[in-house]
C-alpha cells in the first residue's frame, strides 16, 4: 500500500515546520504531534500509513512511544523511521531493536528521507 499518510512526531516546532514543508511538497498529507500523548491521541483519531518519530521529548521518548506503538496489534503494521539527532551507532541499534523500520540523523537530507520513504511504500 502507497504511503500517504504520515503522521510526524517532534517537539520542536521548527523541526515539524521543516520536515512538513518536505513531505508536503512531495504529496504526503501530515499530522504533527508534540509529544507522546498528543501522539497517541492522532494515532486514536487515524491510522497513519507511517510515523516519523524523534527520540529525545519530554515526558516519553521517541523509544519508548516506537516500542507501545509497534506491540500495539492497531498499529503494529504502521512502520515507524527514527529521525533524530542522536547519531550514535548504540542509537541506532537500539531504534530498530524497539520496533522502527529505518533511521534517519538529523539535520536531514530530504531525498535520503524520501527515498527511505518510498522504500517503505
Amino acid at each position: 500500500m502507497p504511503i500517504q499518510n504520515i503522521l510526524l512526531v517532534d517537539d520542536s516546532k521548527t523541526e515539524l515546520h521543516l520536515l512538513s514543508d518536505i513531505l508536503t511538497q512531495k504529496g504526503y498529507t501530515v499530522r504533527t504531534a508534540e509529544n507522546g500523548e498528543e501522539a497517541m491521541r492522532r494515532l486514536a483519531e487515524v491510522k497513519p500509513d507511517l510515523i516519523l518519530m524523534d527520540v529525545v521529548m519530554p515526558g516519553t521518548n521517541g523509544f519508548q512511544l516506537t516500542r507501545a506503538i509497534t506491540r500495539d496489534p492497531r498499529f503494529a503494521g504502521v512502520p515507524v523511521i527514527m529521525c533524530t539527532s542522536k547519531n550514535q551507532e548504540t542509537d541506532r541499534v537500539w531504534g530498530l531493536r524497539q520496533g522502527a523500520r529505518d533511521y534517519v540523523v538529523k539535520p536531514v537530507d530530504p531525498s535520503d528521507l524520501l527515498a527511505k520513504i518510498q522504500a517503505l511504500g
